[in-house]
């Protein structure tokens, strides 16, 4: 049985920004915060006497800068492997828009569907399509269960389908920024051990100790 790490990455939105949907095709830096949150990750593992077996993410700026700075404060002397499944979803037309632009072009309820009930709004040309992504999001925990303890580091719409292919105690689906999901693997069944929890080093030593 193995256990892996989820984080998403800090903010890249700073303080008077106007925060929009940011997929990928949104290759947005950290900001000065967002590189902050994963100091705060880096230092909560270091604390808890944890060094990553593999660090693993996605493409985009804001995923390898994360995984960048966890790995010098940790002492990983790997090498961080991008995959490319954990690329942020391509919110095609929302790409770019804030909430409330959103509301104004597609509805209140297009939004809710997926801020609050956690599914692709009916008619959203998203991509990949919904089955690439559940399956993309299960294969790529799974192979990153192969190893003592992985940290994956993604978005917040790739999580969410993460938390879908997995069981365990039920929680809101949505990650904060900075913050991390822990689950448990035997073969290619998961369970979900904690969800969008702040960084620390208690938490760490407990769920991989």
């Amino acid at each position: 049985m193995s256990r892996i790490l989820l984080a998403r990455h800090g903010n890249t939105f700073g303080p008077g920004d106007t925060p929009v949907w940011v997929g990928a095709k949104e290759d947005l830096p950290l900001v000065e915060s967002g590189e902050a949150q994963a100091r705060a990750l880096g230092e909560a593992l270091a604390e808890a006497g944890l060094t990553p077996s593999r660090i693993i993410c996605g493409p985009l700026k804001r995923t390898r800068r994360a995984a960048g700075i966890v790995a010098e404060l940790t002492g990983y002397s790997g090498s961080e492997t991008i995959d490319e499944r954990l690329k942020e979803i391509d919110y095609g037309s929302w790409g770019g828009k804030s909430n409330d632009e959103i509301i104004a072009e597609f509805g209140q309820e297009a939004l809710d569907c997926w801020d609050k009930q956690h599914r692709r709004p009916p008619g959203a040309d998203w991509s990949p399509s919904e089955a690439e992504l559940e399956a993309n999001a299960l294969a790529a925990m799974t192979d990153a269960a192969a190893e003592d303890l992985t940290l994956v580091i993604t978005s917040n719409g790739v999580l969410r389908y993460m938390y879908a292919a997995l069981t365990g105690p039920e929680a809101a689906a949505k990650v904060k920024t900075g913050h991390i999901c822990a689950a448990r693997f035997d073969g290619e069944a998961g369970e979900r051990l904690f969800w969008n929890e702040k960084p620390g080093a208690d938490l760490l030593r407990r769920a991989f100790s």
